[in-house]
This record gives C-alpha cells, sequence and structure tokens, in this order.
C-alpha cells in the first residue's frame, strides 16, 4: 500500500470517529473528541507494525460504536462502551492504564486514590 493511500485511510478512520462521536451525550462527547485528537497526533510517526496495530483498533473501535449508537442515537442504542474483561486489562503498558485511569476521572469526575486517601 502506498502512502498515499494509508494517510487517506488514517484521515477516513479519523472523521468517521469525530463523525459518530456526535451521537454521544454531549458530556462525553469533547472528552472523546479530545482523546482520539490526542491519539491520533501521537501515532502520526509510528512504524508500519504501530501504526496496523493502531488503525485496528481504532477501525474496530468505530465498529463498536456505531453498532451501538444503532441508527437512532444513543437514546435508543444499546449501553455504551465495552467491559474490559482481565485478559485484556493484562496485556495493557502502565501507561496504558494511567491513561484509562485518566479517562475514568475525567469521565466520572471520580479519582479513587483522593478519595480513599479521605478521613470522613
Amino acid at each position: 500500500m502506498n502512502l498515499t493511500s494509508q494517510v487517506q485511510r488514517v484521515k477516513f478512520l479519523y472523521k468517521t470517529i469525530l463523525k459518530l462521536h456526535r451521537g454521544l451525550p454531549l458530556e462525553i462527547q469533547s472528552l472523546g473528541n479530545n482523546y482520539v485528537r490526542d491519539e491520533f497526533r501521537r501515532h502520526k510517526n509510528c512504524n508500519p507494525a504501530e501504526a496496523q496495530v493502531f488503525m485496528t483498533e481504532w477501525a474496530d473501535y468505530a465498529t463498536k460504536l456505531a453498532e451501538q449508537l444503532g441508527l437512532r442515537g444513543p437514546q435508543q442504542a444499546k449501553k455504551l462502551g465495552v467491559d474490559l474483561n482481565e485478559d485484556a486489562l493484562e496485556k495493557l503498558r502502565d501507561e496504558q492504564i494511567h491513561q484509562l485511569y485518566e479517562l475514568m476521572v475525567a469521565a466520572t469526575g471520580k479519582d479513587d486514590e483522593k478519595n480513599t486517601n479521605k478521613k470522613v
């Protein structure tokens, strides 16, 4: 595959994900969009093997999100998101676990570390 078609595939996937995010509840749209922008920027110059994994994972995300949103949007769709199984969690690097935690804090406003250190 030549570089031009790869760039086109990346742009198409990026735009598709941002369009899908329009169907998310307003509270998490900007969080999702910012995360996608950051991830695509960070992987802009990755090696071909990483690029393949990156594209596969984000294409799977787009497919699952489209299925979850359905044709009628989030009000009529299935539950958004997918639970991570223990095997998937074990494969994550420390940096990825930290990112996942930061996303959880941003999405829920709950910071378990800070809350467990507080005395009632």
